[in-house]
This record gives C-alpha cells, sequence and structure tokens, in this order.
C-alpha cells in the first residue's frame, strides 16, 4: 500500500471545560436567551476534529508556525514530462518524485499524492492500495500523457524534501499567514489584548456567557494544521443590547467572525462575520443573526480579491458600528404584521410556506413566546426554531436562508 503522510497527530480527549477568569475576579457574565436565532456548528465540527498539536493558544504563536514553513517552501512551474517517479521494490510503501533542478527525491504528503492523482485522472484511492512501484507505473503514465503539460508544485525543506501541493500553473496561492496576519492586525494576539478575542463559555445551568476563560488546548479557536488554518474570534465583553426578552430582560448579541484558508488547496479562503448570543463548551454558536459570508477561489488573481475585498471586509466588520444590525432588529421587532390567526397563517402561505410548515411555525413561537406571533421578528424567531428541528442539513439551510431574507426586508 502507498504510504504518503506524516502522522496528522493524536485524536484529543476532551473533559469538561471550567471557566477560568483571565484576569483575576474579572467579572461579566451576562443573561443570554439561546432559544432565538440560529445555531451554527462550523466551529463546533472544527473543534471536535481538531488534534492537541493543531490547537494554539494565539494568533502569535499561530503566525510563527504557519510563516515558518511557508519560508521553507518553494514554489514551482515545472513540465509534467520532466517529473520522474521513483519507487524501490525493498521498499514496497515508499514513493518519490524527482524534480528538476532539485538532486534529493521529493516525498508526497497525502494530500499532494491526492492532487496528483487528480491532476493524471487516476483514482488515488485505488493506487493507494497498490505496491509503490506499480502505482509509481501508473503515476508516470499519467504524468507523461497529461495534456495540460505545467503544473505548480509546493516543495518544502523540513528534515526531508516534502511534496506539499501540486496544482495548475493558474493556481493563486493565498498563504495561511497572510490570513493570520490580517487577523492579527485588528485583533492583536487574540487573547484579550484587543476586543476580539477567543471566545467565552456559556453556562448552562445559569444560561449566562461568560467571557472571561482562559485560553487552553480545550477551550482555543486558532487552529492550523499542515493543509488549512481555520480562526474564530468574538468581541463578547462588549453585548449589545437590541431589544426586550418576552420577560423585559435585554436581549444581549455580541459580534463574532471566522475565517479559513488553505494555501495546498484543500479549500478555499473564506470569511463568515454574523451576531450571536452564546458560545458553549464546545464551540457551537448560538443564537445567530445577520449571518454574512464571502468566499474567494485559488484562482489567477486570488491574491489581489483578498488584499481588495476579504482583507477591507474583515476590518470593516471588526471597526463598524452595530447601530444598522439593531435598527433592522429593532425595526422587525416593531413591524406588526399579523393580529388574527388567518392573517398569520396568510403572511407564511404567501411566503412560500406549506400549511403544515405555516401550522408548526405558529405553533412553535407560541410554545417559545406565550402567545402567537405577530411582528416580522416574532415570524424570523419561528421559522428558525422550526428550522431547528429538520435532521436533513439541505432543508435547515433552505428555511434558515428564508428567515434572513425575511429579516433583511425590514427598513
Amino acid at each position: 500500500m502507498v504510504q504518503s503522510i506524516a502522522g496528522k497527530g493524536r485524536n484529543s480527549v476532551h473533559s469538561p471545560v471550567t471557566a477560568k477568569p483571565v484576569v483575576a475576579g474579572a467579572t461579566g457574565a451576562y443573561k443570554v436567551d439561546i432559544s432565538r436565532g440560529e445555531r451554527i456548528g462550523r466551529v463546533s465540527s472544527e473543534w471536535f476534529s481538531r488534534p492537541d498539536d493543531e490547537r494554539y493558544l494565539s494568533l502569535g504563536s499561530l503566525y510563527e508556525s504557519v510563516h515558518a514553513r511557508a519560508e521553507r517552501a518553494t514554489a514551482r512551474t515545472v513540465e509534467t514530462r520532466s517529473l520522474r517517479i521513483e519507487a524501490s521494490r525493498d521498499n514496497a510503501e515508499r514513493m518519490s518524485l524527482i524534480a528538476p533542478g532539485r538532486d534529493e527525491p521529493i516525498a508526497p504528503t497525502h494530500w499532494s499524492f491526492g492532487q496528483m492523482c487528480s491532476l493524471v485522472g487516476a483514482p488515488a484511492g485505488y493506487l493507494r492500495q497498490l505496491p509503490a512501484p506499480l502505482a509509481g507505473i501508473n503515476m508516470q503514465h499519467g504524468l507523461l500523457s497529461h495534456r495540460a503539460e505545467l503544473v505548480k508544485t509546493l516543495e518544502a525543506e523540513d528534515g526531508r524534501i516534502e511534496l506539499r501541493a501540486v496544482t495548475g500553473p493558474d493556481y493563486g496561492r493565498i498563504w495561511d499567514h497572510e490570513l493570520v496576519a490580517a487577523v492579527m492586525r485588528i485583533a492583536g494576539d487574540g487573547v484579550g489584548d484587543t476586543r476580539w478575542k477567543v471566545p467565552g463559555l456559556l453556562d448552562w445551568s445559569s444560561m449566562t456567557h461568560n467571557p472571561y476563560v482562559e485560553v487552553t488546548k480545550d477551550t482555543t479557536t486558532l487552529y492550523a494544521s499542515d493543509r488549512d488554518v481555520f480562526l474564530f474570534l468574538v468581541d463578547d465583553t462588549n453585548p449589545i443590547e437590541a431589544g426586550r426578552l418576552p420577560n423585559g430582560e435585554p436581549d444581549l448579541y455580541f459580534r463574532g467572525f471566522y475565517c479559513w484558508n488553505s494555501e495546498v488547496g484543500s479549500k478555499t479562503l473564506g470569511i463568515a462575520s454574523f451576531y450571536l448570543r452564546a458560545v458553549c463548551m464546545n464551540r457551537n454558536i448560538w443564537g445567530a443573526e445577520g449571518f454574512e459570508e464571502i468566499s474567494i477561489r485559488h484562482s489567477k488573481f486570488a491574491a489581489h480579491r483578498f488584499a481588495h475585498q476579504a482583507a477591507p471586509a474583515l476590518e470593516r466588520f471588526a471597526t463598524s458600528s452595530p447601530a444598522p444590525f439593531v435598527a433592522g432588529i429593532r425595526g422587525a421587532r416593531e413591524a406588526i404584521v399579523a393580529h388574527k390567526d388567518e392573517e398569520r397563517e396568510s403572511f407564511l402561505r404567501k411566503r412560500g410556506f406549506s400549511k403544515p410548515e405555516t401550522d408548526k411555525i405558529i405553533a412553535t413561537v407560541r410554545e417559545e413566546e406565550g402567545r402567537p406571533p405577530e411582528s416580522i421578528f416574532d415570524f424570523v424567531q419561528g421559522i428558525t426554531a422550526f428550522a431547528r428541528t429538520k435532521p436533513h442539513q439541505d432543508a435547515r439551510l433552505d428555511l434558515e436562508g428564508r428567515a434572513a431574507r425575511l429579516l433583511a426586508s425590514v427598513g
């Protein structure tokens, strides 16, 4: 079987997290209502899947790591017919690449081996099951007959020469450290030295969000592997009041964003921004509103688009006033659109909801609010709560998108 990846690290076992103040005596936990808005599980998925060696305790340490590996890397454009595959009968599990301009063999990673297979139209899963010499013969044939003729390689020196990526010649690389540096310009080290920081924790017993939590391997939301980076930061020491809850208490939100990138081509670059009410121990985002996302494919002009679109968009969100968001929420609360049951049903049916969906949405609001929906905000909350009951992601995202468009229609 072809072996082409270094160990990814052990899967960490996550024990219950205890909230610890960053500064002795620091307080500031505030009550939240997470029954409203959307639940976003993207960060939680990252949190569950990352081993300890992919978790960082500050943006500074994350930047040093991904910048150092970029410094060790060399990107080149080469002809596919000049690449030679080597494999020894003495080691049926090892295959290497000989490239022009290098005397040493280059060891493909699991990821770059898959990219090579994709470029030449070979089934990666099948070749990985073959002895390296036999897989090498197939790969060599594919490279010699590759119609595109040119590929871009990313090679790194770290004790051995490693092939980190193989892409098309027009691949527009955005380095992982460039994204981290853009975040550091607004968030410093990400541990409370600016208003943007690793999030605190929701206390389920009191339904309060405590922003003052020690950053550990269990609580961090700063991640990097050999093929990507992912960061999640919030401004949770500055909650925003946007109306009142049914019991008269303030409905509090804070701002957050997450972003991701892969300099080796495993995913696009992307930034998602939103307002949220809490983050729990396993990093689920609760009570989210106003979700917006931009992504940039690593095409020829990707670096230009990052510099002129993504990075400025991140800075605008980080420094902008929440006033438009607050005004939108308050406007939705004040926009009364139904007083009677027939008006409620008509309001939803005219917007494409079926009779069963309409009944469930209205019943959900009655149950959670203790009264039937009247305002646009009521209907939005009912739709998003109904969406959370859907087991299939496509159906859930469709409902959440319809709720978001309804909220955006105010004003």
